[in-house]
């Protein structure tokens, strides 16, 4: 029983320590700690890996999106908020009404182009799906960068809708790593909004 176990976490080795990586990533951003950003690029490079390898090639361009975003997060955290040259913690903000519809418009647009990518020039079985979760995580990645609260709204749709289709791809440690995100975008958004109330 014992080399079975050993087995399947050998062969399921890269999601493991992604998924690890990935609740840490998730834990740091509820708590606004600078971690979240190096732990996220770990997190990312690994699910380049595994979302290739389970040919969810949306995902997979997802990842590396957000190694790029993290670097970028990364410096926004540690730089965006300058007054008079003396750094300040970028504060959570709620989202203006027009810059919302700037990134409703910019989502249905990755969504388009990303959905025609994968219908004609991919063998993924999930088109709409993986385009749709994947243009949602692009806008609500960027939000995060910037500490909008609202993106805990989108994760949390995201999230629902990528259970449904890790468990369709047969992806259950990942899918238990998105049930704990769903959790964690709750708590997260609960969390951010009490700030901005304080």
């Amino acid at each position: 029983m014992f080399e079975i176990i050993l087995a399947w976490i050998w062969s399921n080795l890269v999601e493991l320590i992604g998924t690890i990586a990935g609740l840490s990533y998730i834990y740091f951003s509820i708590k606004q700690k600078i971690w979240i950003w190096p732990i996220g690029i770990l997190s990312s490079a690994l699910y380049i890996y595994v979302f290739y390898d389970s040919q969810l090639y949306a995902d997979m361009g997802l990842q590396v999106y957000y190694l790029f975003i993290s670097f970028y997060g990364w410096y926004f955290w540690l730089n965006g908020n300058k007054v008079d040259d003396k750094r300040e913690e970028l504060p959570v903000t709620f989202t203006k009404r027009k810059m919302a519809v700037y990134l409703i418009l910019i989502t249905i647009a990755i969504f388009i182009v990303i959905a025609f990518i994968l219908k004609y020039f991919t063998d993924s079985e999930v088109p709409i799906l993986d385009a749709l979760t994947t243009a949602g995580s692009i806008v609500a990645t960027w939000m995060l960068a910037r500490k909008y609260l609202e993106h805990w709204l989108i994760w949390i749709v995201v999230n629902i809708m990528s259970i449904g289709l890790y468990i369709y791809k047969d992806m259950y440690i990942t899918v238990v790593l998105f049930v704990a995100y769903l959790i964690m975008a709750i708590v997260g958004y609960l969390k951010w909004k009490k700030e901005i109330k304080n």
